[in-house]
């Protein structure tokens, strides 16, 4: 039956709006709005961050609306094989840090290009770290930061106003461990002092130390003795605290790494750890000069030159807690000098040690003998030079 004309005009407009509203709705559907995962902050951005004090939030700084702070902070993606290039200009003082270490201050104005990647902490895996930006008397030059080449920020700058950046660490943590081991340790001097008292005066005789006889009592007596051995391991603490408040990581040495992996952060495990080199090294040179009187033929030097050896270096290890109590007090306020004077002393305990054995053994054999010679080098020059290299000049 045929419909009506206006029935049959109503009915395709009904079946064109629904066919309409189907094409509508469907798109609509395949089309769904998803939010895209953040991308990797692999690049320096412009945007930066401040601290809201209130909420303790890090917040977007938006010039104009937020006052101007003192730090600023970014998320990086920094990676030990992947370049990070930054340029920047500083005024002195202006520190970055890299999840709250500081990895650098500049210490003139000038304008600095460096690799972030190259500043990276040890302890700190790559991946994304909070970097930040601190003026402690006014605010970065937040501007100037950019993410251009090193070799093209020092290319277009006059030579005498780039500044290559150099990483720089703070200064010793954990004053009160170090305070408490140095407390520690005179104790035990003083407790060794008081068993031990006729025992330290042979050792400490002045007349003995500074005299030329060859009929001093500590170079007849055993070099292998419980006061004795009290005496290296308290020398040996003491000179893993100094080690290990300047810095001197000794785990930097691959093959060291190998069997020891200390982290910087646990003074206490390192210093133990040096403790224990050192008292090995210093009994263990009895053995390596045996060897060499053996290879030399100069058998009858062993005891005298061994027990030199110790008694020097026992007399050292009471001035080491006074080096070490210098540097915790004036390292604040001196950090470059305090450094430089500490990695003295340390050279002058080595040196002196090897000096004052010379002179012993001269006393009772020429060192003009050319055979002498050679094996005071190869026993006390030599060893002298490795753990100057290892101790003070590698770092």
């Amino acid at each position: 039956m045929a419909l009506p004309g206006f029935l049959r005009t109503s009915w395709l407009l009904v079946c064109s709006l629904l066919l309409a509203m189907v094409g509508l709705v469907a798109p609509a559907r395949a089309s769904e709005y998803k939010q895209l995962p953040p991308s990797s902050p692999s690049a320096l951005s412009e945007d930066w961050l401040i601290h809201d004090a209130k909420r303790n939030l890090l917040v977007l700084y938006l010039q104009g609306y937020h006052q101007p702070a003192h730090a600023y902070y970014q998320w990086v993606r920094v990676e030990r094989d992947q370049s990070f290039p930054l340029s920047f200009a500083a005024q002195p003082g202006l520190s970055l840090f890299l999840d709250n270490q500081l990895v650098f201050s500049a210490r003139t104005a000038t304008t600095y290009s460096l690799d972030l990647s190259q500043l990276l902490p040890a302890q700190l895996a790559p991946g994304t770290h909070l970097l930040a930006v601190w003026q402690p008397d006014g605010e970065p030059a937040l501007a100037s930061f950019s993410g251009v080449s090193v070799s093209s920020a020092v290319a277009g700058l006059p030579r005498a106003q780039a500044g290559q950046a150099q990483p720089r660490f703070p200064g010793p943590q954990g004053q009160n461990v170090y305070l408490g081991l140095l407390l520690v340790l005179g104790l035990s001097y003083g407790a060794v002092r008081t068993t031990y008292q006729p025992g330290l005066a042979r050792i400490f005789q002045l007349d003995e130390l500074f005299g030329t006889g060859s009929d001093q009592v500590f170079l007849v007596k055993p070099a292998f003795s419980l006061l004795n051995l009290l005496l290296v391991v308290l020398f040996a603490l003491s000179f893993g605290l100094l080690l290990t408040a300047i810095h001197t990581d000794l785990q930097n040495l691959p093959l060291l790494r190998r069997f020891f992996n200390v982290p910087e952060t646990a003074i206490v495990a390192r210093v133990v750890l040096y403790t224990g080199l050192i008292t090995v090294f210093v009994f263990a040179k009895y053995l390596y000069i045996n060897i060499m009187a053996y290879i030399f033929g100069l058998q009858g030097l062993v005891n005298i030159q061994y027990r030199e050896f110790l008694r020097t270096t026992l007399l050292s290890g009471l001035f080491l807690p006074v080096a070490l109590l210098l540097y915790l007090s004036l390292n604040a306020s001196y950090p470059r000098t305090v450094a430089w004077a500490a990695s003295a002393v340390i050279g002058i305990v080595l040196v002196g040690t090897v000096l004052r054995v010379a002179r012993t053994l001269h006393t009772y054999a020429s060192l003009l003998n050319l055979h002498l010679f050679a094996y005071l080098c190869a026993t006390e020059v030599l060893p002298l030079l490795v753990l100057l290299k290892l101790i003070v000049f590698t770092y």
